[in-house]
């Protein structure tokens, strides 16, 4: 493969417009990843005690800034990059073309995040040739959601191969910023209020499911996204973001930490700079334009991620949770998968917006931590499997 082909490898991927359980089943429309790229991955030390110390919506942003800071890299290199969000941390797959850059930005945040918010971002970089040498798959494809929404799916055991690895502290980029190292997380929002689900009597579930690596991974996937459809209706009807429900709302404390987190400090220029940019969205969002711009923004709602296994976050009523649950606990009877489950009243959304077009995409997890508390329901179950 060509340098340019490699570096656009992602680019060139076709987005297949079947459902995901249709491309579950078709193994000849996934890819291996190419050898000489790199597994990036971000994520805070002991976000549990954060959520649980009411941090949970300053975890998502931290998250969402990681993202930010290594898609801004990617734009200006003119590629594009796998990412998938994790509430509390993100993973990238990347091409050696903005490795390094991406990781000098990402040492730069870990040090913001750490002096202002006294969290500790871990970070760290495992190359793809590593990940195939210990024998684990990475096989990625291109699912598009909606009509300019792609999202990247991953089977195998890949990431979570580079995941542990990074956990080890061999593998941790200690890396001192220099004062050229810079960080762009220009584009990265958090302005909208907490969001209900669309009717009244429904819930947000946030969902994780892991099953073993193999031949069969991909049908036992399919077989739980068929629950989900059946369950709780196609993408569209399950989604926990609706144009009704979306409210523009921010406080001081909201825009301190978004500032905080942007630039690592604050000031009053900064603060009413956020304050014009919040009464423009007020006003902006109230025009046909904006309206526009709201119904794209459900669309492109990043509420499904395949990275090995599935996270979601899905909205119905507690009826409807029960029979999928019913349905999950039968597959944990007869070994085949593991899930973590979490329910709250509503969602928490942070955004990346690089233009008002198509340009903008938005992070989406349960309130309260969703993801990291069912990830902790289902790490628990895995230990007890190991045990």
């Amino acid at each position: 493969m060509s340098l340019a082909r490699n570096e656009q490898f992602y680019s060139r991927l076709p987005a297949n417009h079947i459902s995901l359980g249709e491309l579950l089943t078709e193994d000849h429309l996934f890819y291996n990843v190419p050898e000489s790229w790199h597994v990036v991955i971000t994520d805070i030390r002991n976000s549990t005690g954060a959520v649980a110390g009411g941090m949970h919506e300053t975890v998502n942003f931290i998250a969402t800034g990681s993202i930010v800071s290594v898609l801004n890299i990617a734009f200006k290199a003119g590629i594009t990059v796998p990412f998938f969000f994790g509430g509390d941390g993100a993973t990238f797959i990347v091409p050696p073309l903005i490795a390094d850059q991406a990781m000098r930005a990402l040492a730069v945040f870990r040090n913001n995040t750490k002096e202002n918010f006294g969290l500790d971002l871990r970070i760290g970089i495992v190359a793809v040739t590593e990940i195939y040498a210990k024998n684990f798959e990475l096989k990625l494809s291109k699912l598009r959601v909606s009509g300019a929404f792609s999202i990247p799916v991953i089977l195998g055991d890949g990431l979570y191969c580079a995941e542990k690895l990074v956990k080890n502290e061999a593998y941790r980029f200690d890396y001192d910023p220099k004062p050229e190292d810079e960080l762009d997380l220009g584009g990265m929002q958090c302005r909208w209020d907490k969001i209900g689900p669309p009717e009244m009597d429904q819930e947000v579930v946030t969902l994780l499911v892991c099953a073993p690596a193999g031949k069969n991974q991909a049908a036992l996937f399919a077989r739980v996204m068929e629950y989900v459809d059946g369950i709780y209706g196609p993408f569209p009807r399950r989604q926990p973001i609706s144009v009704p429900r979306l409210i523009w709302r921010t406080t001081f404390k909201k825009m301190e930490m978004e500032m905080l987190v942007r630039k690592g400090s604050t000031s009053i220029l900064g603060l009413a700079a956020s304050w014009i940019a919040w009464l423009f969205g007020y006003v902006y969002f109230r025009t046909s334009h904006g309206k526009n711009y709201l119904n794209s923004l459900v669309e492109m709602s990043d509420t499904l991620v395949i990275d090995g296994k599935i996270n979601t976050v899905i909205t119905g009523t507690p009826q409807q949770r029960e029979q999928l649950q019913n349905a999950l606990d039968g597959m944990e009877a007869t070994r085949e998968i593991l899930y973590g489950l979490h329910v709250s009243s509503e969602s928490v959304m942070s955004c990346y917006v690089h233009d008002l077009k198509d340009g903008h995409i938005h992070f989406v997890d349960g309130a309260e931590g969703g993801y990291t508390k069912a990830a902790g329901m289902l790490k628990l179950k895995l230990r007890n499997a190991e045990a």
